[in-house]
């Protein structure tokens, strides 16, 4: 399975982008799937995961309030809502497949890694 990030772009403070993640394949469609970012100098974090078995949604406490996850089943694209982007926010943004129980921010949890995205905020 591959994933395919796509959505990405610059900016200003204040404004709002949507990032899709579509998979290749229905191979780990009942898995949760997540994104992390990567900001130039950092490490790889955790941003938000849902896990739609259970309908179970989380984010990072830096994200909370103006990101929002979501999915189209029929699509097969996990989507993030990013809304009052702030300067801090840009980076790199990944989506992945949770293949393993444990911690949601975990990356070691996650494969099939897409290509990322990058988005830019100005301030």
């Amino acid at each position: 399975v591959q994933l395919q990030a796509s959505g990405g772009g610059v900016v200003q403070a204040g404004g709002s982008l949507r990032l899709s993640c579509t998979a290749s394949g229905r191979a780990y469609s009942s898995f949760a799937k997540g994104w992390f970012r990567q900001a130039p100098g950092k490490a790889r974090e955790f941003v938000s995961l849902y896990d739609w078995r259970g309908d179970r949604k989380y984010y990072a406490d830096s994200v909370k309030g103006r990101f929002t996850i979501s999915r189209d089943n029929a699509k097969n694209t996990l989507y993030l809502q990013l809304d009052s982007l702030k300067p801090e926010d840009t980076a790199v943004y990944y989506c992945a497949i949770k293949l393993a129980a444990g911690s949601v921010s975990d990356d070691s949890l996650y494969r099939y890694w897409g290509q990322g995205t990058q988005v830019t905020v100005s301030s």
